[in-house]
């Protein structure tokens, strides 16, 4: 598996590289992408060691965070956007390239179907259906993985004045007001839909509910002491209901990060 590890680094490296351009707007998404792939095969080595599973399944989380975004280097180049809605589903397009590449037929061919579901399932709104427990952790241990690095790539960006500083790829409508359905899930505690989210402060406001989407205790404690959350909340506007949404956010957040967690399998 060690060796295979290797290839699949060399290709994911020289296959990003193969994206750089002399235009800088479009480095600017690549660069990003670039890291976020670095930072979240990371987070998901780290993450399936502490959930104890063996040596083969940390190798196929690793798997699962090199490739988990394949897919945005084809879609940033077809469509010059990251926006799924405006282009294509990154991570079905990500799956197409995977099918292009003879090593992933040396995985078993099991391993392969894995890695293949928990991709296809990283980006959703909900995991859905899964065939089994072990389909089930391992798209939670790369849906995890990736939040805990978009709150570091966003992080910059969900200021006051962070909506001027975004990449275009990445702003919205620089209002700082919350929409009300907004306000109203995070009264609830759960998740908004996306396709409503117009201003600023929505985006602000839907990165704050992705923390009852974190499946691992271990994922929300990393994401309290990079201080991403206070530093959301900070920066939220002072609108009827919001107290209420932050102290429910806040005692679910203090109860999560004293449980510990088990991957059952």
């Amino acid at each position: 598996m060690q060796e295979l590890l290797k290839e699949m680094h060399a290709w994911m490296d020289a296959y990003m590289k193969s994206f750089h351009t002399d235009d800088e707007e479009v480095m600017q998404g690549i660069r990003i992408k670039e890291i976020h792939t670095g930072y979240v095969t990371t987070h998901a080595i780290a993450l399936a060691k502490h959930l104890h599973l063996s040596a083969h399944d940390v190798a196929l989380a690793e798997i699962m965070g090199l490739f988990h975004d394949v897919g945005r280097f084809r879609q940033y180049s077809l469509y010059k956007t990251f926006n799924d809605a405006e282009s294509e589903d990154h991570a079905d397009l990500g799956l197409k390239v995977l099918s292009e590449l003879d090593f992933m037929k040396k995985l078993a061919p099991e391993d392969e179907e894995l890695v293949r579901f928990a991709i296809s399932r990283h980006n959703k709104k909900e995991i859905g259906p899964v065939a089994d427990r072990r389909h089930l952790v391992f798209a939670q241990i790369i849906r995890d993985a990736d939040k805990l690095d978009i709150y570091r790539v966003l992080s910059p960006f969900l200021t006051p004045d962070g909506a001027e500083k975004a990449p275009k790829f990445i702003a919205s409508d620089a209002s700082q007001l919350v929409s009300p359905d907004f306000i109203e899930d995070f009264k609830a505690g759960r998740q908004a839909d996306y396709r409503k989210l117009r201003t600023h402060g929505d985006r602000k406001l839907v990165r704050l509910l992705w923390v009852y989407d974190i499946y691992f205790n271990w994922t929300l404690r990393e994401i309290v002491k990079r201080g991403y959350i206070e530093r959301i909340i900070r920066y939220l506007p002072d609108q009827p209901g919001m107290e209420e949404g932050v102290a429910r956010l806040r005692t679910y957040v203090e109860k999560r990060c004293k449980e510990e967690d088990s991957a059952g399998i």
